[in-house]
C-alpha cells in the first residue's frame, strides 16, 4: 500500500466500478521496471492531494462579502462608463482596490497550491446577461490576464448547456448531460467556468490531482508511468499528433490528454485510418481513471460560483444530471480557457502549438453571451 501525504492510505489494488481491477494490481517490488529518465519516484507538492484533504469549503472556496459585491459593481460601472467594448476588460479598467489582493492569492493558489478554488456569492439574477460576463471578464483577468480561443471558430466564451435537438450535439460533452470521464482540456493553463445556472439534479463538479495519480502509480505500476511518457500516443484531436500524455518540464508535472482524442465517441468518431491505442496504453488510461475517482474532490456547484482550475496538473469531469423546466434549473457554464502572463507555467514543445492556437494566433474572436446554432458564422470580421 501507498501513503499519501496526511491523506488515506491507497491501496494498489483499490476497486473502482466500470474500471478492470488489472489497472491498479502492483507488481511485486522485483518485478517493477524503472521510472523513465528524468522523472522523480515521487512529486513532493501541494498539488498532490486527495478530497479527504478538504473537509471544509472554506478551504477551496472564496466567499464575497457585501463590501467585496459592492467593489465589483462599482468596478462594473466604472467599466462600462468607459464605453469600451467587453473584451477589453482587464485590471486597469476593471478596478478592484481591496479584492484584488483576494484575487492574486487565488492566483497564486491555482497556478503554485493546490491547484483549484471556487469564488462564491456572486446572484445572476441581479445581473443582465451582459453586466454578469463583464463582471466574470473583470475577476479573472486577476487571475489569469490572458483569454484563449477555444475552437477554431475562435470562440472565446463556450456555453457548456444540454441539447438533444440532434444525436451528434447529445453525444457531444459539452451538450451532453451524461456523465463524463477525466480529461483536461486542449489548451490553457487555467481552465475557468461561471455557473449561470444549475440542473435540478446532479452536474457537480468532480476534480482529482494528476500529482496524486502519478505518486500513486510510480509506487506501484512504474511501468504505466513509462507508458503515459512515450510518445507513441495517437491523439486524432485537435489535429493526429502522436506524444505523451504525461511530461516532465520545468520541474512540473504536466498531464495532458482526453479519451474522445485518443477512442472517439459518438460525437468525433475516431477516423478508421489512424491507430489503435494498444492493450498497455487502454491499461494506463483505465488506471488513470481508476485513481483518480478513488482519490477524486467532489464540489457541488452553485449559480454564480466561478471556477479556477489548473489545467496543467489537475483533471475534471462532470456527474450526470437532469436539468428542469426553469432556465433556472437548467445547467449552464460559461467556459474560458486563461494563461498567466506572470505565472503561466513552461509548456512542453508537444503541446505548445494548440496554446500557440489559443492564445497568440492572430484570427478571429468571437464572443457570443448565449449559446449559439452550430451553424452560425460571422458574416463580417468585425460584425456591430
Amino acid at each position: 500500500m501507498f501513503a499519501l501525504g496526511n491523506g488515506p492510505v491507497l491501496a494498489a489494488n483499490t476497486p473502482i466500478v466500470g474500471v478492470s481491477s488489472h489497472a491498479l494490481a502492483a507488481k511485486p517490488k522485483h518485478e517493477m521496471p524503472a521510472l523513465p529518465a528524468n522523472f522523480p519516484a515521487q512529486f513532493t507538492s501541494d498539488l498532490a492531494w486527495t478530497g479527504s484533504h478538504f473537509p471544509e469549503q472554506s478551504q477551496y472556496v472564496l466567499a464575497l462579502t457585501p463590501a467585496d459585491i459592492e467593489e465589483l459593481n462599482a468596478a462594473l460601472a466604472h467599466f462600462k462608463s468607459l464605453g469600451y467594448d467587453g473584451d477589453q476588460v482587464e485590471p486597469q479598467y476593471f478596478p478592484l482596490p481591496t479584492l484584488a489582493n483576494k484575487l492574486e492569492a487565488l492566483s497564486q493558489d491555482v497556478h503554485f497550491g493546490k491547484g483549484f478554488n471556487v469564488i462564491r456569492g456572486i446572484t445572476p439574477a441581479a445581473y443582465s446577461v451582459e453586466d454578469l460576463t463583464l463582471i466574470y471578464l473583470g475577476i479573472q483577468s486577476y487571475v489569469a490576464d490572458q483569454q484563449g480561443r477555444q475552437d477554431k471558430c475562435g470562440n472565446m466564451l463556450v456555453h457548456i448547456v444540454a441539447d438533444n435537438s440532434t444525436k451528434q450535439a447529445a453525444e457531444h460533452h459539452r451538450h451532453s448531460n451524461k456523465a463524463i470521464t477525466f480529461h483536461n482540456e486542449e489548451a490553457g493553463d487555467v481552465v475557468s467556468w461561471l455557473t449561470r445556472a444549475t440542473a435540478a439534479s446532479g452536474g457537480k463538479c468532480i476534480i482529482a490531482s494528476a500529482y496524486t495519480i502519478y505518486n500513486v502509480l510510480a509506487a506501484t505500476r512504474p511501468e504505466v508511468i513509462r507508458t503515459l511518457a512515450r510518445s507513441d500516443w495517437p491523439f486524432a484531436l485537435p489535429r493526429f499528433q502522436c506524444r505523451p500524455v504525461i511530461f516532465h518540464e520545468d520541474s512540473k508535472l504536466i498531464m495532458n490528454f482526453g479519451r474522445a482524442a485518443l477512442l472517439g465517441n459518438e460525437a468525433h468518431p475516431r477516423p478508421k485510418h489512424l491507430p489503435s491505442l494498444s492493450f498497455r496504453q487502454i491499461e494506463a488510461l483505465d488506471a488513470i481513471e481508476a485513481i483518480a475517482q478513488a482519490t477524486q474532490m467532489e464540489i457541488q456547484t452553485q449559480a454564480g460560483d466561478i471556477h479556477f482550475i489548473n489545467n496543467l496538473a489537475i483533471l475534471h469531469r462532470r456527474e450526470g444530471f437532469v436539468d428542469g423546466e426553469s432556465l433556472a434549473t437548467r445547467r449552464h457554464l460559461v467556459r474560458m480557457r486563461l494563461r498567466s502572463t506572470k505565472h503561466g507555467w513552461s509548456i512542453p514543445k508537444d503541446l505548445t502549438r494548440e496554446w500557440d492556437e489559443a492564445f497568440k494566433k492572430h484570427a478571429a474572436k468571437h464572443w457570443h453571451l448565449e449559446p449559439m446554432p452550430a451553424f452560425f458564422f460571422a458574416l463580417r470580421r468585425h460584425p456591430n
